[in-house]
C-alpha cells in the first residue's frame, strides 16, 4: 500500500492535473481526517452509492463541483501549498455542495448557490483558523457557518425551495412515551447510518464503504468511528431519543465524527484519551439533541455544529493530556490549519 501511495505521489508530483486531482481526492478524505488519495477514492464512492441509492445523483456532482471550486478558490486566494495539498481547503467545500443539493429543489439557482458556497467555506476555513488558532483546528464551522446562512436566507428568496428542510414548527415540549427494546437490526441500522450520515447519506453499503475507506489509512480512526457509533446509538436509545432519529443515524454523525478527533488526531493514543473521547462522544449526542430543538424555530439542521462546539470544549484543557504534538505536528496534515 504504501509503495503504491509513494508511486502516485511522484505521478502527482510530475503534472499538475494529478496533483489536483491528488488534492481533491485528499479533501473528500479529510471529512473524516484522513489525508488519503484512496480514502477519498473509497469515500467518493460512498457518496455516489448513497446518491444513487435514494435516487439523487445530483448530489454526488454538486459534492464534486463544490470540491472542485473550493480548491479552484483555495489556489486562487494564494494559501499556502503544505495545507492546499493536503486537502485542508476543500472538505468543508464538498460538505457545503452535498448539503445545499440535499436540502434544495434542484434548478440553476441552486448551482449557483453551490458555487458560491464553495467558494466562501474556503474564505470561512481562512477566518476560522486563525480565530481558533490558540487552541485547536476550524474542524467543520466552516461549512456550518456558510451552511446556514445559505439556507436561511432561502427563506426570503423565491427562487430558492427548501423542500427537504426541517419543518419551522415552534418548540414543543417533547411527549414522552414507553421506549421498546432496542432490537439488534436497529442498532445495525442506527450504527451504520450514524456513520453514512456524516456525508448526508442514510445507506448501510456507502457506511461499509467509509469504514474500509478510515481503515485503509488508519485502523484506529476506523475503530474510534465505529464505537461511537455504536455509543450514540446506546445512549441515544437510553435517553428516549425518537426512534426515526436513532435508526436513520441523525443523532449519530457528529459523535461520529467527536470520536475519531479526539480519539486519534489532537491528543496522543492511550486509555485516557479514549475515555475522553468517550466522553465527548457520549456530550455530542447531547448536543446534537439539544441543536436540533434550539434550531427547531429557524427550520435549519444542525448539521455538525454539536461535533464542532463539544471537540473545540474537549481541546481547551489540553494540559490534562498529553496533547498530540507528535500527532498534531503529524496532523499538520490533519487538520491543524
Amino acid at each position: 500500500m504504501e509503495g503504491i501511495l509513494a508511486r502516485w505521489e511522484r505521478l502527482s508530483a510530475s503534472s499538475g492535473i494529478l496533483r489536483f486531482l491528488d488534492i481533491n481526492l485528499r479533501s473528500i478524505g479529510q471529512v473524516m481526517f484522513q489525508n488519503n488519495p484512496l480514502t477519498g477514492i473509497l469515500f467518493l464512492a460512498a457518496i455516489a452509492w448513497g446518491s444513487y441509492a435514494a435516487d439523487v445523483p445530483r448530489v454526488t456532482t454538486a459534492g464534486v463541483l463544490a470540491v472542485v471550486v473550493a480548491n479552484l478558490t483555495a489556489q486562487w486566494l494564494r494559501v499556502d501549498n503544505e495545507s492546499l495539498y493536503s486537502g485542508l481547503y476543500g472538505y468543508n467545500g464538498i460538505l457545503v455542495g452535498l448539503a445545499l443539493a440535499t436540502f434544495l429543489s434542484p434548478n440553476a439557482l441552486m448551482w449557483v448557490y453551490v458555487v458560491l458556497g464553495a467558494s466562501v467555506s474556503v474564505i470561512a476555513m481562512l477566518g476560522t483558523t486563525n480565530a481558533v488558532k490558540p487552541w485547536g483546528s476550524s474542524l467543520t464551522f466552516p461549512f456550518v457557518l456558510t451552511t446556514w446562512l445559505l439556507l436561511l436566507a432561502t427563506y426570503g428568496f423565491s427562487g430558492l425551495i427548501g423542500t427537504a428542510l426541517p419543518s419551522g414548527n415552534v418548540v414543543t415540549a417533547f411527549q414522552p412515551y414507553e421506549a421498546s427494546p432496542l432490537k439488534f437490526i436497529d442498532l445495525l441500522q442506527g450504527v451504520l447510518q450514524s456513520i453514512s450520515q456524516v456525508f448526508l447519506k442514510a445507506n448501510g453499503v456507502a457506511a461499509l464503504l467509509l469504514l474500509v475507506g478510515l481503515a485503509v489509512n488508519s485502523m484506529a480512526a476506523a475503530a474510534f468511528a465505529l464505537a461511537g457509533a455504536i455509543l450514540a446509538v446506546l445512549a441515544a436509545h437510553l435517553f428516549g431519543a425518537e426512534s426515526e432519529l436513532i435508526t436513520g443515524g441523525l443523532l449519530g454523525f457528529s459523535p461520529v465524527l467527536t470520536a475519531i478527533a479526539l480519539g486519534t488526531v489532537f491528543y496522543r493514543p492511550g486509555w485516557r484519551v479514549a475515555v475522553y473521547a468517550m466522553l465527548g462522544t457520549l456530550l455530542t449526542v447531547i448536543a446534537q439533541a439539544a441543536l436540533n430543538v434550539a434550531l427547531t424555530p429557524l427550520a435549519i439542521p444542525a448539521l455538525t455544529a454539536p461535533f464542532v462546539f463539544v471537540t473545540w470544549m474537549f481541546l481547551l484543557p489540553r494540559q490534562c493530556f498529553e496533547s498530540a504534538s507528535a500527532v498534531a505536528d503529524d496532523a499538520a496534515t490533519a487538520r491543524t490549519t
